[in-house]
């Protein structure tokens, strides 16, 4: 079975229960986030963090980092959305464009796409030649250790929902006026093209999963269940990476569960 074909895609929960659980996570986000710019505790600056969204088209990468970072002071947090490289930036090499959004010690970052078009659209669209995209896989790992290294908490989330449920929301968007704009007649042709996607997809996971830096894949055929798990997958990360650089989190707050 494949990665893709693993992920229990009847993970549900309903807006009531996802929002209770939200309300929960925030709490405790908010207070790491504190802790990682230095603002509470020993006042110490904390490891970066990177949180990095990839998935299919509708998948709900907009409403999952809308829920990621409403709890947190915008002051706190830097949120990047990365489409296809401009002309002046297909002149370099296709990390380079990234560098600048990278969060800094006691920063924290939010990337909607990543350098993972590489091997993903780009390959499958021959953006890419495949010498290039091949290349890639060594370039990224060595790219994300080096990050890592430096002390960066990289947080790769995948959100997967069904080629039905994408059917489902691209018609909803279709017609909705105020979302029709989400939807383009390259979506409707990159879905055409899914088992060449999932080919590509299967090997970036299978090539790229380190243990410095592993894929955390999301059910996402139910929205709510999705926004509550990415929320709780980077509050992991976080006590944890705080952990790896001799930082201890914060205890958690009486309220908290």
């Amino acid at each position: 079975m494949s990665r893709l074909d693993a992920v229990d895609l009847t993970a549900s929960l309903s807006k009531k229960e996802s929002q209770r659980g939200l309300e929960r996570a925030w709490t405790r986000l908010s207070q790491l986030r504190l802790a990682l710019a230095g603002l509470t505790g020993e006042g110490r600056l904390g490891p970066p963090l990177l949180v990095m969204f990839e998935g299919w088209d509708a998948a709900g990468k907009g409403g999952a980092i809308k829920r990621l970072v409403s709890p947190l002071d915008p002051r706190h947090v830097r949120a990047h959305q990365f489409a296809a490289p401009s002309p002046e930036e297909r002149r370099h090499h296709f990390l380079w464009r990234f560098w600048d959004d990278l969060p800094g010690w006691g920063e924290m970052a939010v990337f909607d796409r990543t350098w993972y078009g590489r091997v993903l659209v780009e390959r499958v669209e021959g953006y890419a030649s495949r010498e290039e995209w091949t290349r890639a896989y060594e370039e990224i790992e060595r790219f994300e250790l080096s990050l890592v290294r430096e002390g960066t908490i990289v947080v790769k989330l995948w959100l997967q929902i069904s080629p039905a449920e994408q059917l489902r929301r691209f018609e909803a968007r279709r017609d909705d006026p105020l979302k029709s704009w989400k939807l383009s007649d390259e979506d409707w042709r990159n879905r055409e093209r899914r088992p060449a996607y999932e080919r590509a997809i299967e090997e970036m996971l299978e090539r790229t999963d380190s243990p410095h830096a592993p894929w955390e894949l999301v059910a996402a055929e139910s929205k709510h269940h999705a926004r509550l798990r990415v929320v709780e997958i980077v509050i992991g990360r976080i006590e944890r990476g705080m952990r790896d650089w001799g930082l201890e989190p914060p205890e958690p707050l009486p309220n908290e569960d």
